[in-house]
């Protein structure tokens, strides 16, 4: 995956992902409440402060004399009592913006839970379906922009939680709480006002932050292809240096960048824009608001209280409102990072067990290939009617020439493919009709690419068996030949090996493998080309320890070098999908056949490197 596909952004998708969503939220619903109960709470109190801001002004307006209507003044209260009803104006003004700061307080504290624990079972979701998700996929995946994804997809879901809890819902309450105020108290001119204010700014919000998605969303690709380019070069460090490419290889990032930085200007201008627009906006309706105030208090419809609560009523709700902008663009661009997280989670695994899947029970370990035919592309076929058997605790090799489809064997025999014709029997059982789990469990694999975990070498041993106990782990390397190279560690079994086990030789990552084999103790083993990194004296000093590994297992050994399988009780020769010839090492040289051209051609070049 070389990028990714960014999907057009449509409210359609954005609804059914919001209600996805929400099945994360389900289960904390009574804090949800709780925290929606609060804030409300909080919105309520912030929306009375401009009432008694108005109060307040009044009292103290009489007290100089001003004539108002209902006045303390005119009731035959004294200045002092004038004062007292003041300072009782004000310490309720302190009390209820005090009991807002802790309604609000509250709720994130409610919330808190929610949220992190939404975002753990999104992440941990993912994981786990990237894990479900067939090989095929870790094969053509990048895995740069996989991470960058993941990464923005579950921090976009505290974001939506965030935008749409805290400040949408808020804003329209309050919005709706200052309207009815304004309609009831002031008649339709400031409701009118206030709503055709409110109508314009959505509309204009809406339709130009829709267009300028655009380069949030290549920003987005741009910034995922980068970060992919970074990533790969740096695993594929060594490659870099052999071909003195790493000029090569910033360019490349630098070009992404560059785009990058181009889009982001270009997202920046338009922001600003925008912004540009809504305080245009705002500052029109504010001002013919105050226009009808001015115009009410001159007239004496209204007192100078009056302004001052409708001035801070519109203080209260233009500035969440001008937010509200902001925080529509973050929930847009919240939402097109989760969208990719979504979209991942829909991909279906390739192979799924059976419903009626029941877990494998291993009695002799016998393999059966029965008619096999499987191909990755279907016009380039790998293998073309393949049957063998390896018999329970005996040792079958497979050799040929490269590509004719030997690790493909093992890639079936563990269900990383299904065949598209035949059966892959283990005691007599199709893999197809067990659990994935149950199989593997029963396999154990030297690989040929052995990759290894950033983190110590006692930690990979064991990771075949993590309840393994050291005894167990120091017998494994014993037997692998790994011993006396760990004891010469200044670290021993706590070295850590580097990422994907840079720091290892090829040889020591493949006894390293052995060794891991060892310590699972499975029933069958496969070895994959298990001894291709190894000179002549490593691969006779490891070849008696996997012979000692696979003593009590059934064995099948696919092999590119034919010295490491001549004590095999059965050799095929596999050569474009076909077994073209099959018996022990002493009857295939006698045969006169490819084998034996394979035994000689190997046999010239180990001499010649000798010489």
């Amino acid at each position: 995956m070389h990028g990714r596909v960014e999907v057009p952004h449509s409210n359609r998708r954005d609804f059914e992902n919001l209600k996805k969503l929400s099945t994360y939220l389900w289960e904390y619903r009574g804090r949800v409440l709780l925290a929606l109960g609060c804030l409300m709470l909080s919105k309520l109190a912030i929306v009375a402060v401009p009432l008694l801001l108005k109060n307040i002004v009044n009292t103290l307006d009489q007290e100089t004399g001003v004539e108002a209507a209902g006045s303390v003044a005119d009731a035959g209260g004294t200045n002092t009592d004038v004062l007292l009803v003041a300072l009782g104006f004000v310490a309720a003004y302190g009390l209820l913006r005090l009991c807002s700061s802790l309604f609000k307080e509250l709720r994130d504290a409610l919330f808190a839970r929610v949220r992190y624990r939404a975002m753990h079972q999104l992440s941990t979701q993912v994981l786990t379906h990237l894990h479900d998700l067939s090989l095929s996929f870790h094969l053509e995946r990048h895995t740069g922009s996989i991470s960058k994804d993941l990464s923005r997809g579950t921090n976009s879901l505290s974001s939506i939680v965030n935008l749409l809890v805290f400040n949408i819902v808020p804003t329209a309450a309050e919005f709706l709480l200052v309207a009815g105020i304004l309609l009831g108290g002031y008649g339709w001119e400031y409701t009118l006002v206030v709503f055709v204010t409110v109508g314009f700014y959505i509309a204009f919000t809406l339709m130009f932050s829709g267009w300028r998605m655009q380069f949030r969303h290549e920003m987005n690709r741009l910034d995922s292809l980068s970060n992919g380019r970074a990533i790969d070069s740096l695993l594929n460090y060594e490659t870099v240096k052999y071909f003195n490419n790493e000029k090569r290889e910033i360019d490349a990032y630098d070009e992404h960048m560059e785009d990058w930085a181009d889009a982001g200007v270009r997202s920046q201008v338009t922001m600003s824009t925008l912004n540009f627009g809504q305080a245009a906006i705002v500052a029109v309706g504010v001002t013919i608001i105050m226009m009808l105030a001015t115009r009410d208090v001159t007239t004496d419809t209204i007192t100078l209280g009056d302004i001052v609560l409708i001035n801070a009523l519109m203080l209260q709700l233009f500035v969440p409102l001008n937010v509200l902008g902001v925080v529509y663009r973050g929930l847009q661009y919240a939402l097109a990072d989760m969208d990719l997280v979504l979209k991942l989670l829909e991909k279906t695994p390739e192979i799924q067990d059976k419903p009626d899947a029941k877990d494998l029970n291993i009695q002799n370990a016998r393999i059966e290939f029965k008619d096999v035919e499987f191909a990755y592309l279907p016009e380039r076929p790998i293998l073309r009617g393949v049957s063998f058997t390896v018999e329970a605790g005996s040792k079958v090799a497979v050799v040929g020439p490269s590509g004719a489809g030997k690790s493909t064997l093992s890639r079936l025999l563990f269900r990383f493919y299904d065949v598209n014709k035949g059966q892959v029997l283990i005691d007599g059982v199709d893999v197809r009709d067990c659990t994935q789990s149950s199989l593997r469990q029963a396999l154990g694999v030297v690989p040929q690419d052995t990759v290894m975990f950033n983190d110590s070498i006692r930690y990979n041993l064991a990771y075949a068996h993590p309840e393994a106990d050291d005894e167990r782990v120091f017998e494994a390397a014993r037997r692998a030949n790994l011993s006396e190279f760990i004891s010469e560690l200044p670290q021993g079994y706590e070295t850590v090996v580097g990422e994907r086990g840079l720091k290892l030789s090829g040889g020591e990552k493949q006894r390293m493998a052995i060794a891991r084999v060892v310590v699972k103790d499975p029933p069958i083993i496969i070895f994959d080309e298990a001894t291709s990194s190894l000179d002549t004296r490593s691969e006779q000093a490891i070849l008696e320890g996997m012979n000692a590994a696979a003593k009590r297992a059934t064995s099948l050994v696919i092999a590119h070098r034919l010295s490491t399988v001549v004590d095999a009780d059965q050799i095929l020769v596999l050569d474009a999908g076909r077994i073209v010839e099959q018996g022990t090492h002493e009857t295939l040289l006698a045969n006169q056949g490819l084998y034996a051209d394979l035994w000689h051609l190997q046999l010239g070049s180990e001499e010649s490197v000798e010489e």
